[in-house]
């Protein structure tokens, strides 16, 4: 055991290209007692780059409820213990959120050490407005879940921003064609590493051009704020009476919206929050 006073040191980890770490966080995984990992295999690598050879524990999702208080614990004994993450900063759709919670509450002390950020990587790359933007981390599975997810956004004034595995991007970027047509998107995989690829178009087109290729790696999917509306006048009450022509049709709520934008010559989107509104 260090005789230094505990730390928690939540230390971020390259997105892809091992050699994106700072100076800062090699040391640290250098003379700390021990390294909390979400998945030791994947941390191995970059420890064997570097060669370090700091002891492993593994900190995830499945052993957490047990882990954070004994990790807590032994922090506040004296020990010096650094979290990572399978990519990127600790803390972020990972369970290491759970562990800086539990230190703050005990009093433990926290220090975080910036890197790379996947977020922010793609963010840039994307082109899209950095002014204001907002995290959705994953949305739900479920399709209806996911629709009602995002129209809740439809109206926030910022990029949008949500990861997603790739078995799982066709659907969602086909639910976000729906709820946010004519937008400009963007989709970024594989980044940092030999077969990165960042793609830009209009929501729409961008689904349509995944909808059957097979992906590999984490997405970061992307989706621009609304335009500055132009003097756009929304009879809303003869939108939701279409709307519900449309319904009794038998058609569904993406059916109807498309049908209904087309006959009044409206956006799809200010559709679509008539009819969720």
């Amino acid at each position: 055991m260090s005789d230094a006073a505990g730390i928690l040191l939540v230390c971020a980890t390259p997105i892809g290209n091992l050699g994106d770490v700072t100076l800062r966080v090699l040391d640290a995984l250098r003379t700390v007692d021990v390294i909390a990992a979400e998945d030791t295999r994947v941390t191995r690598k970059l420890l064997a780059r570097y060669e370090i050879h700091t002891p492993l524990e593994a900190y995830h999702e499945h052993n957490r409820a047990v882990k954070t208080p004994e990790l807590v614990e032994r922090i506040g004994r004296g020990e010096r213990i650094a979290l990572v993450s399978d990519a990127g900063t600790p803390g972020i759709s990972d369970p290491g959120a759970h562990l800086v919670d539990a230190c703050l509450n005990a009093g433990v002390r926290v220090e975080v050490l910036p890197g790379a950020s996947a977020i922010v990587t793609a963010l840039v790359a994307s082109g899209l407005p950095t002014d204001a933007f907002y995290f959705g981390g994953f949305l739900p599975r479920k399709p209806g879940e996911r629709t009602r997810a995002l129209g809740r956004l439809v109206d926030l004034d910022a990029t949008l921003v949500f990861y997603e595995s790739p078995g799982r991007t066709a659907a969602t970027l086909a639910t976000l064609a729906e709820v946010f047509a004519g937008r400009r998107a963007a989709l970024a995989r594989e980044l940092t590493k030999v077969h990165e690829e960042v793609a830009t178009a209009e929501i729409g087109e961008l689904a349509e051009r995944f909808a059957d290729r097979p992906l590999k790696g984490e997405v970061v999917l992307l989706v621009g704020p609304p335009e500055a509306p132009e003097q756009l006048t929304i009879d809303e009450e003869l939108v939701r009476e279409r709307l519900g022509a449309a319904g009794q049709r038998g058609l569904t709520r993406r059916d109807a919206v498309r049908e209904v934008a087309a006959e009044l010559g409206l956006p799809r989107n200010e559709v679509y929050r008539v009819s969720v509104g």
